[in-house]
């Protein structure tokens, strides 16, 4: 009987392939572990109005199963450098903020030193100012006060404040001003922008040498902060109450016969203010001697645009 036989290098091969097949213990590919995305989640943008200069700012890891080993808060942009606090936490503070734009980003480190951002932006806008604008006519606050000769020679109406050491008759007058001007709309924690007093000098001058506002080698003149209230009804010579030299002002003496004056009394009128302490401004010359004045239109004065006149911007809080 003929048997069929496989050529031995066939059944070989044979053999190997079917041995191949049935193999189970094949070897798995590894696989590259999947490392977690890091999430950074800053807060919503934040809007502020100044004077308020600082911010808080916050965010946070959005995902919560991603181990953290650090924060770090920059800024990106922005109208002046703030000044970071605590920069490197999750609620850091940016302060000295000014009016503008800024972009601060916020950055999460996890454990194998992998990061994420976000960006938060912060809205500065500039303060709102409110004006006080006061000329009053007539205005009762207004006194001036004089001796002539070693007599009180106080004025409650003058036209005039005149600001002088003369003489009337060959005997010596000297003059002083208090004036003060109501600032209670003004509340008592606001922040003083500015404040101006505006002083207009007498054209036809009804003291002095009856023809120039100003005379005199140096007629220099204060501005001082009164110190203590005073009764607009009784204050004379003899009980005016004294000025502050803290925040006082020395105008320079000048050859102009006439010269209007803006003075920036900001920093009196801020102690007024916030020390609850407006009892006013004492006008006086530096230098009393004879023959030398100052004279400025009084809120008595006929024309109402030469009133003596202050002008302050404040800021609410």
């Amino acid at each position: 009987m003929k048997t069929n036989r496989l050529p031995l290098p066939l059944a070989l091969v044979f053999f190997v392939v079917l041995g191949a097949c049935k193999k189970t213990d094949l070897t798995p590919i590894a696989q590259t572990p999947t490392i977690q995305k890091v999430a950074a989640q800053a807060e919503a943008d934040v809007t502020i109005t100044l004077p308020l200069d600082s911010v808080q700012l916050t965010g946070k890891n959005g995902n919560t199963a991603d181990p953290i080993s650090g924060y770090l808060w920059s800024q990106i942009s922005g109208p002046s450098e703030a000044t970071i606090v605590n920069e490197a936490s999750a609620a850091a503070t940016a302060k000295h903020l000014v009016a503008g734009n800024y972009q601060f980003q916020f950055m999460v480190i996890d454990k194998n030193g992998l990061t994420g951002i976000d960006t938060l932006g912060v809205t500065v806008k500039p303060a709102e100012v409110s004006t006080l604008d006061i000329s009053p006519t007539n205005n009762p606050y207004e006194v001036n006060i004089a001796i002539y000769n070693g007599q009180d020679a106080t004025n409650r109406t003058s036209i005039e404040e005149p600001l002088c050491a003369w003489t009337i008759g060959l005997q010596p007058i000297t003059t002083r001003d208090l004036l003060k001007f109501d600032l209670s709309s003004i509340p008592s924690n606001a922040t003083i922008v500015s404040a101006e007093l505006r002083l207009y000098s007498d054209t036809i001058p009804q003291n002095g040498d009856l023809v120039h506002a100003n005379s005199g080698t140096d007629n220099s003149f204060i501005i001082q902060q009164v110190a203590t209230d005073w009764d607009k009804t009784t204050v004379n010579w003899a009980n005016q109450p004294a000025g502050l030299t803290a925040n006082q002002i020395v105008l320079a003496s000048t050859t102009q016969s006439f010269l209007n004056m803006n003075v920036n009394v900001k920093d009196m009128v801020s102690a007024m203010i916030s020390g609850n302490a407006n009892y006013g401004f004492k006008l006086f010359l530096q230098n009393e001697v004879l023959y030398t004045s100052r004279i400025f239109c009084s809120s008595y004065y006929s024309d109402a645009t030469r009133h003596p006149r202050l002008v302050v911007k404040y800021i609410k809080h």
